[in-house]
C-alpha cells in the first residue's frame, strides 16, 4: 500500500466517508427512494383535488403501528392486503395535549416493498393505495378518481 491509501483505510475498515457523490442517484436511501415515489404517486391525485386535499398532510411510515382486532375485520379507513395493512387514513382531531391535528395519509414502506418485487409493481400498487385512501378521505368511489381501479 502507498501512504495515500493507509490514510484512508488506517485500521482495515475501508474508505471513509461516502463512497458515491450526494448529486448521483445512487446516493439516496431506500427509503429516501420510497419517499420519492410515494410523492410521484400522490402528485396527480394531489392535483386533481387539489382544495380537498390542502389540509391533509402525507406521511410514510416503516411498518404498520396500530392495534389490529382478532377477528382480522379493519375499519373503512385501512386500506390491507388480506390481514396486513398497506396505508391509512387518520382523520382530523384533537391530540392527546388538546391541539388540533390535520387529517393525515399513512403509506406504509415495508409492507408495500415486500408485495411489490418490480419498480412497476410498487408504483402500482403505491397509486392504489393512494386512491383508496383519497377516495376514502373525501367520501368517493376509488373508481370515480381512477375508472380503472381494480375493486
Amino acid at each position: 500500500m502507498t501512504g495515500n491509501e493507509q490514510e484512508r483505510d488506517r485500521h482495515g475498515r475501508g474508505p471513509r466517508g461516502p463512497l458515491l457523490p450526494q448529486a448521483v442517484p445512487r446516493y439516496r436511501t431506500r427509503s429516501l427512494a420510497f419517499d420519492q415515489r410515494v410523492l410521484e404517486a400522490y402528485a396527480p391525485l394531489h392535483a386533481s383535488y387539489f382544495e380537498q386535499l390542502a389540509s391533509v398532510d402525507l406521511a410514510v411510515d416503516t411498518i404498520p403501528r396500530m392495534r389490529l382486532r382478532s377477528d382480522l375485520m379493519l375499519p373503512d379507513e385501512v386500506v390491507a392486503d388480506g390481514p396486513v395493512p398497506l396505508g391509512r387514513l387518520l382523520q382530523a382531531g384533537v391530540d392527546q395535549e388538546g391541539n388540533p391535528t390535520r387529517a393525515r395519509i399513512v403509506v406504509f414502506r415495508k409492507p408495500i416493498e415486500r408485495r411489490a418485487s418490480t419498480a412497476t409493481e410498487r408504483a402500482e400498487l403505491l397509486t392504489w393505495v393512494l386512491t383508496a385512501l383519497v377516495a376514502n378521505y373525501l367520501n368517493l368511489d376509488p373508481r370515480a378518481i381512477d375508472p380503472d381501479f381494480p375493486w
